[in-house]
């Protein structure tokens, strides 16, 4: 059965930069899929050519089995979208950001003025319907832009960085609304740069890096094909080198850490706090986290 999103060999080049170097990759009806990479992965670009407003230079894309350069209107009728910068209209309250959008859509005014009550009580935003955009803390932005990107009863949401630069409280409280708003049926597209996010979100995702996919699973599957382990962390000193080494432990050096991915963690953090003195130990599970760190590289990118 194919997807609701289908897309192969998909290509995007500006001049001589290729940001979309030849991906495929597809969406099922009702899941969540996730976008990882570093800056300049290609990851918002792949939005933006299945949000249909920027076109690929090559492949093919279908999105509710037709073709964006054919039916571009169409397919974003039935689309809810999330940028990752906040665009709200600072001079309108909150409710009013609703219903004026709403009408971008041919919803009658008295529809759009139940949807907005609807959509202000499930993202919490009812007692700030009255409110200037600028009154409103960054949190409920980005409540306020999801709401805005479901009163048109999209069949697929794109949102293109949800949580970024929220505090826990704001990001957990956002994750519970796309998993009740997962369990209605919607589909659900995300990018993010949270890894703990889309291994607690996604149903599968996939890495970028470079304008390519690198991998694509479940992030249960990728954490258990590509680290597939328990990690213990010592911390990184000459002692400690020559301890482990002496102790026959296979390591790998990780900035100021020390990482020994091991099946039986208790006994390896006993045997190290057991021979090499005074050392500080860290067991836990393998996370999303070490497989992106492993396929793209620790170096900082601007």
């Amino acid at each position: 059965m194919p997807g609701i999103i289908e897309a192969v060999d998909l290509r995007k080049e500006y001049g001589s930069l290729t940001a979309v170097d030849g991906i495929s990759f597809s969406v099922k009806k009702g899941e969540l899929f996730g976008f990882l990479g570093p800056n300049g992965a290609g990851k918002t670009t792949t939005m933006k050519i299945c949000e249909c407003v920027s076109p690929r230079t090559a492949g093919s894309l279908h999105i509710f089995s037709m073709d964006p350069d054919l039916a571009g209107r169409e397919i974003r009728s039935r689309l809810g979208v999330v940028p990752q910068e906040t665009n709200l209209d600072n001079e309108l309250t909150v409710a009013e950001n609703l219903q004026i959008y709403a009408s971008f859509f041919n919803i009658s005014p008295v529809e759009a003025r139940i949807r907005t009550e609807d959509l202000l009580d499930f993202f919490e935003l009812t007692a700030k319907r009255d409110t200037l955009i600028e009154q409103l803390s960054g949190g409920m932005k980005r409540r306020l832009l999801l709401a805005r990107a479901m009163i048109n009863h999209p069949e697929i949401l794109i949102l293109d960085e949800p949580t970024i630069g929220l505090d826990p409280q704001a990001r957990h409280h956002i994750w519970e609304r796309l998993q009740q708003i997962r369990s209605q049926g919607n589909t659900i597209v995300i990018t993010t740069h949270y890894l703990d996010e889309a291994e607690r979100l996604c149903d599968r995702l996939v890495i970028m890096d470079h304008g390519k996919i690198l991998v694509e699973g479940s992030p249960r599957d990728l954490i258990d094909t590509h680290i597939g382990m328990d990690i213990v962390e010592v911390e990184h000193t000459p002692e400690v080198v020559n301890c482990l080494n002496s102790l026959g432990i296979i390591f790998e050096s990780v900035s100021e850490t020390i990482q020994i991915r091991t099946k039986t963690p208790r006994q390896v953090a006993d045997q190290i706090l057991s021979e090499c003195q005074g050392v500080r130990v860290v067991t836990r599970p393998a996370s999303l986290e070490d497989v992106f760190l492993m396929l793209t590289g620790r170096r900082l990118r601007e």
